[in-house]
């Protein structure tokens, strides 16, 4: 996608609403569109956590006059169940047990803060229990479909489970041999149920990406709902999208000394021969950004 594109996008895409509105209008993807809505929330929100946190004795008064907190919320363009983390606090709730609150609406200490957290709960698709379980869904499908490709072209691997506690980082998808892509030996795999922005890409190729290429070598990130054109990677990351990833019939590295990472998996794809050969392969970003600002 062009960025100009992007841009427009990611300025229409304010309220919820606004993703099944421009899906209808513009016949696009409404899960990518929801993917840039939530760049947008999260984001905007973290920008703006201290300032409306400072707010909040100010906002309280106002509820207690009879305002709700949904109301506010909107006023402010918060998040409905962000909002209500915050004042929750300063309306009897202990802070510890604020976001149980939001998981078991019964336990507020009141009617009136009950049907008023059902309601946030009702309208937030970001911060609500329910859409952050969204987010790890469209994180599990994605890392779901990658592991089913390796297998499809019988590729051993090892998952993030598997290598708990080995190391630093790990990605989602260590390969027992390197693929071989256009004369680079990719060793690892990594899925972004995501849309690769430039923020987006910047934030994961500093804290993620860049140290697997230090631990494992060169690899590739699948990001499943693109990226912007244009997009630049350091050397050893290359940049793939659905469509590309799922084109592509990898060359394997015929097997040899074994790396560092241990002796050949087992327990995901068996390693009975070598890949078959390439056919058209080509190369073409969030955990949902959706977690709370600190």
């Amino acid at each position: 996608m062009d960025r100009a594109t992007y841009q427009r996008l990611y300025e229409a895409l304010v309220n919820f609403d606004d993703v099944a509105r421009l899906a209808r209008a513009e016949h696009r993807d409404e899960e990518l569109l929801f993917v840039i809505h939530t760049h947008r929330v999260t984001r905007d929100a973290t920008r703006r956590f201290y300032v409306v946190k400072r707010q909040v004795p100010r906002l309280v008064a106002q509820w207690k006059r009879g305002r709700t907190i949904l109301d506010i919320a909107q006023e402010w363009r918060f998040p409905p169940v962000l909002m209500g983390q915050l004042m929750l606090g300063d309306l009897g709730v202990p802070r510890k047990k604020v976001w149980q609150v939001f998981l078991h609406p019964e336990t507020a200490p009141d009617r009136r803060l009950r049907e008023e957290v059902e309601r946030l709960l009702a309208v937030d698709m970001i911060y609500s229990p329910h859409g952050m379980e969204l987010q790890r869904e469209r994180g599990r499908r994605g890392e779901e479909r990658m592991h089913r490709w390796l297998e499809r072209h019988g590729i051993g691997y090892r998952t993030e489970k598997d290598l708990r506690g080995k190391y630093a980082k790990t990605p989602d998808a260590l390969l027992d041999e390197a693929i071989i892509f256009f004369g680079q030996k990719l060793k690892w795999l990594e899925s972004k149920a995501n849309f690769g922005d430039d923020v987006e890409l910047r934030k994961n190729l500093k804290r993620q990406l860049g140290p697997y290429t230090e631990l494992f070598g060169e690899g590739a990130v699948v990001y499943w709902y693109g990226f912007v054109d244009g997009a630049e990677s350091p050397p050893g990351i290359l940049l793939w999208d659905a469509e590309t990833f799922e084109g592509i019939t990898p060359i394997v590295q015929a097997p040899h000394a074994r790396s560092h990472a241990g002796p050949p998996s087992r327990d995901h794809a068996p390693r009975e021969s070598p890949g078959p050969t390439p056919s058209g392969p080509g190369s073409a970003p969030g955990e949902p950004a959706g977690a709370p600002p600190p």
